[in-house]
């Protein structure tokens, strides 16, 4: 009996740390996964956008700095994945349509950023812009061509970019919300598009109600 009750007791011990080991490990549960626990971290730091410069699909170069003052909703794509992207970027769209008018291209502005400069050259993402109703102004479609600036980017947002043979890419998808004075304050499922575009209007909206 006595030996029962100590195999009853060690097992137990066991458990606990293990639980104990898990709840640390989860971010208190928080966190089920590596993807999770780093989307989490990046909502609590809330990192400011790296200043780079973008070149659009018009042809236009700028600082990111000069889109300071709106709101930005980005993600990150390369025109010639045939996987997530399209999905990525048609939610995109949805959300895009869901914002009430009055706002687009003042108190926000979407942009989609090519991890792939070499071959999304501004006439490629002028084409690719017109699959998902983007305009170019309102909603741009940009690269970095400045290998360091992009990759500074990448990192800052925990945007993972892994090359395979056949030139294309391994990586990892979401929609990030950057406030005005350029820091990145949500990172959202991009397959949860209703969420998205509530968390967007409903940020949007109590901006406007603090600016009367």
């Amino acid at each position: 009996m006595f030996k029962d009750w100590h195999t009853l007791l060690a097992c137990s011990v066991v458990l606990l740390f293990g639980f104990v080991l898990f709840y640390l490990g989860t971010d208190g549960f928080q966190a089920y996964t590596a993807e999770t626990a780093r989307v989490n971290q990046l909502i609590t730091d809330q990192p400011e956008f790296p200043d780079v410069v973008l070149e659009d699909s018009n042809g236009r170069s700028y600082h990111v700095s000069e889109l300071q003052g709106s709101y930005v909703f980005i993600t990150f794509m390369y025109t010639s994945c045939g996987t997530v992207c399209p999905i990525l970027e048609m939610n995109m769209a949805q959300v895009y349509r869901a914002v009430p008018e009055r706002y687009i291209g003042e108190e926000i502005i979407f942009l989609s950023i090519s991890f792939d400069p070499e071959r999304d050259d501004p006439a490629t993402l002028d084409k690719y812009k017109e699959h998902f109703g983007a305009d170019g102004d309102t909603w741009r479609m940009a690269r970095i061509n400045n290998q360091e600036e992009l990759e500074k980017l990448l990192s800052t947002f925990g945007v993972i970019v892994i090359p395979d043979d056949s030139g294309n890419f391994a990586h990892n998808s979401a929609f990030y919300f950057v406030d005005p004075q350029g820091m990145l304050i949500d990172v959202m499922d991009y397959t949860d598009v209703n969420n998205a575009a509530e968390r967007v209007i409903s940020t949007l909206q109590k901006e406007e109600g603090e600016d009367r």
